[in-house]
């Protein structure tokens, strides 16, 4: 999982999230930063642009706007995010390195975790 500085990075330069069962996100700011919650038909789920909780399982919300939770994504889902861009993912001393080319020339892109290798590079093919 990518920190959450991370991520919020890259929603602040563009990364559209369109919440689906499985997605992961944190609630910034409101004491909760080290707290996961994931989007599940049982118990969080997506009512156009809020974010319900239901049931107790969420005692401090009942709901809060979409714009209000940062996602997390998952590998493949920044995978995808960074479309033709990417170009390969390989291990690199005790990290990943990701090669993608944001602008129109290779570059990589290390980190301790292949995810946050991604992230890494879809923040630039962002800016």
């Amino acid at each position: 999982m990518i920190p959450l500085d991370l991520a919020i990075r890259l929603r602040d330069a563009g990364l559209v999230w369109r919440p689906a069962p499985g997605d992961q996100f944190a609630v910034a700011d409101r004491d909760l930063d080290d707290q996961v919650f994931v989007i599940s038909h049982m118990t969080i789920e997506v009512r156009g642009s809020l974010i319900a909780f239901n049931g107790t399982t969420e005692w401090a919300l009942d709901d809060l706007e979409k714009d209000e939770a940062v996602w997390l994504p998952r590998e493949d889902q920044l995978r995808a995010s960074l479309g033709g861009a990417f170009q390969r993912l390989e291990r690199a001393d005790g990290g990943y390195r990701v090669v993608a080319v944001p602008n129109g020339r290779p570059e990589e892109f290390v980190a301790p975790t292949a995810e946050e290798a991604y992230a890494i590079a879809l923040l630039r093919v962002l800016t």
